[in-house]
């Protein structure tokens, strides 16, 4: 019994012992475990302000580019503006120009048209005389002129007018004389265009 009792004293010691062991165990994790957890800490700390730096350069260098991209569309906005003023003003100008030209070539035919109204009535008052020369009088058969009566078709009636005068040997002048005043005026603006 005695021997029992001594290795029930051993068992107890060891027991105690192994419990020491396993408490210094246990405390030893534990420490190494607050160990890691520190430097995991410290780590995930210095990251984060790492990343954090860096989301802030990006936010600065995003703002910078935005800034940038804004001077450059403004400045884009402004030459467009200038160029379209010069455009708007060479038109402006052109069409000025072409207008004037259109003034004065408008008061040139006007100025002409005056001219040869004022030539025709002209020609309408003078009578017209003919030198009797008795050598080269000969006696032509006449054919009757027409009138224009506005109903004709005016190229037919300039070509049977034309025919009449040929035969009667009118010469431009003497053409004009068959035709009534308002006609004479209409034969002479319609002559002009199809000549």
């Amino acid at each position: 019994m005695a021997e029992n009792a001594d290795l029930l004293a051993l068992l107890a010691e060891m027991k105690k012992s192994m419990e020491k062991g396993q408490e210094e165990m246990r405390k030893g994790q534990e420490e190494m475990k607050n160990q890691i957890q520190s430097h995991v800490e410290s780590k995930f700390g210095e990251i984060k302000d790492h990343v954090n730096s860096c989301i802030e350069k990006i936010e600065e260098d995003v703002q910078s580019v935005k800034r940038e991209i804004g001077e450059v569309k403004g400045e884009v906005e402004r030459k467009i503006e200038e160029v379209e003023d010069k455009v708007q003003g060479k038109i402006a100008e052109v069409e000025d120009k072409v207008q004037g030209k259109i003034e004065e070539v408008k008061e040139k035919v006007q100025v002409k048209i005056g001219d040869l109204e004022k030539r025709l009535i002209e020609l309408e008052d003078r009578p017209i005389n003919f030198p009797a020369n008795p050598d080269l009088t000969y006696s032509r058969p006449t054919v009757k002129s027409l009138t224009f009566d506005g109903q004709t078709s005016w190229t037919v009636f300039k070509t049977q007018f034309d025919v009449v005068s040929s035969a009667n040997g009118w010469n431009n002048r003497v053409n004009l004389w068959p035709l009534s005043e308002d006609q004479r005026r209409k034969f002479f603006r319609e002559y002009l265009l199809i000549s």
